[in-house]
């Protein structure tokens, strides 16, 4: 049994690089906004505003976690300093360390003001003398998830008036506060300290710089998805223009000899119908190849796309709607891409002939040289009532699929009447990357059919 791939509904989240908790999905970093945006406070970012949805439940698994850690690791450290180093532990200290790790809830919702918040509470934590220990943790937890979601100047505004907070109270205010007989802090304990400050800072500026990174990336996969999904929509309707399109000017111009013919000329009438039939068969397999590209994305096609080689069916079908072709050159070896094109240029513009000229002759020059392939397409005119110009979807098409290849296409009025387009395509591929706009036209003004 022939495998089918299931393709994800478009409400399904598409997967992400890096870390799931670097996205706003985790329980440590905050969220909301996206990265590398402007605060308030001045930081800088890529894109947009930092702002998180009112929906994103608190972080409690993490701040609880972390909230036990501070605890237990601060009654360690409490031991370690004894003997009137530091003040001991009581009822306002354990709210200090509580209040501190709670504002952690809103750190995705409020970044900036739980950045401050630690900060302030620590430095008060500080200023009653109380031992310190793994109490930092909440500035650097608070400072990380600030920068990551682009409030750089304001993390590094809290960390540096904690910073300086812890000068002024280890170096002057000493003497007024607890623990009584404290000494002057050494200048060497703030220098660990503004280096510990420092690191906290820059691994967050780090990690905020990679998380951009990824929102970049993201953004431009889907910018490439979105362009590939225009330029399949495209294709497809250049297909279908130009399959429908020919089959209907050959039906219409066959039922109307048929119709005229039904009663004087029964057998030509018979043959009207019979290249009616063929021409409508011949169009529904060309529609259905299409729209199996449709039903099965990136599957090879079941039968070969259209060449050059089909060349002689297209004299064909144009002779059975009346119009003599006469073909000059042989065309070369040419890329699957450029040869449907070819195929295709040809086909609209003998169709246009067909539908918009009194010309019942045309001509079909194949030349390369150069690394190029040239195809000219000549009718003598003149162009035919109201329906003289058409829509111009015709042209623009191939416009298109020369463009596509980084070919040209010009089109437009002969000086006697007639009509021209001429085609210039590569015989190499193209780049992956990177089409090249079709050239102006130097003949005479175009006037689409």
């Amino acid at each position: 049994m022939k495998e089918r791939r299931v393709r994800a509904p478009a409400w399904w989240p598409a997967p992400r690089p890096g870390p799931p908790w670097w996205h706003g999905q985790d329980e440590d970093v905050g969220s909301g906004g996206g990265p590398g945006a402007r605060s308030a406070a001045g930081g800088h970012a890529g894109v947009g505003e930092p702002s998180a949805p009112a929906g994103h439940r608190l972080p409690w698994p993490s701040t609880v976690l972390l909230t036990a850690l501070v605890l237990v690791g601060t009654h360690a450290a409490a031991q370690g300093q004894r003997g009137g180093a530091r003040a001991a532990l009581d009822p306002f200290a354990l709210v200090l360390l509580l209040l501190a790790c709670a504002a952690l809830l809103w750190r995705r919702r409020h970044p900036v003001a739980v950045v401050f918040t630690t900060a302030a509470v620590v430095m008060v934590y500080l200023g009653a003398g109380y031992p310190y220990g793994p109490v930092f943790l909440t500035v650097a937890l608070a400072c990380f998830g600030a920068v990551v979601t682009g409030h750089r100047r304001a993390a590094w505004a809290a960390a540096a008036m904690l910073w300086a907070g812890h000068v002024v109270l280890a170096h002057w205010l000493y003497r007024l506060l607890p623990p009584t007989g404290d000494s002057a802090a050494p200048w060497g304990q703030e220098a660990v300290v503004a280096a510990w400050v420092a690191t906290v800072v820059a691994v967050s500026e780090l990690a905020g710089v990679r998380r951009e990174q990824w929102a970049r990336e993201r953004a431009e996969r889907a910018q490439a998805a979105r362009r590939r999904a225009d330029e399949e929509r495209l294709r497809m309707a250049r297909e279908l223009h130009d399959v429908l399109a020919h089959s209907i000017s050959v039906i219409n111009v066959q039922a109307g000899v048929g119709l005229a013919l039904l009663d004087s000329d029964p057998e030509q009438a018979r043959t009207a119908l019979t290249t009616i039939k063929s021409a409508s068969k011949e169009a529904l397999g060309e529609v259905r190849q299409v729209l199996e590209g449709l039903r099965t994305p990136g599957e090879a096609p079941r039968a070969p796309a259209p060449g050059l080689d089909r060349l002689p069916e297209l004299v064909a079908q144009a002779a059975d709607a009346g119009l003599t072709v006469e073909v000059e050159g042989t065309p070369p070896k040419l890329p699957p891409g450029a040869d449907l094109a070819a195929f295709r240029i040809v086909q609209e513009a003998l169709t246009n002939v067909v539908r918009h000229s009194g010309s019942r002759q045309a001509r079909i020059r194949i030349s390369s040289g150069g690394g190029v392939l040239r195809l000219r397409i000549d009718d003598d005119g003149p162009s035919t009532g109201a329906d003289a110009g058409g829509s111009g979807n015709g042209l623009a098409g191939m416009r298109e699929r020369a463009a596509a290849l980084g070919g040209t296409i010009e089109a437009g009025r002969r000086v006697d009447g007639g009509f021209r387009v001429l085609a210039v395509l590569p015989l190499r591929a193209p780049p992956a990357e990177g089409t090249r706009e079709p050239r102006a036209s130097h003949g005479p003004p175009e006037e689409e059919r």
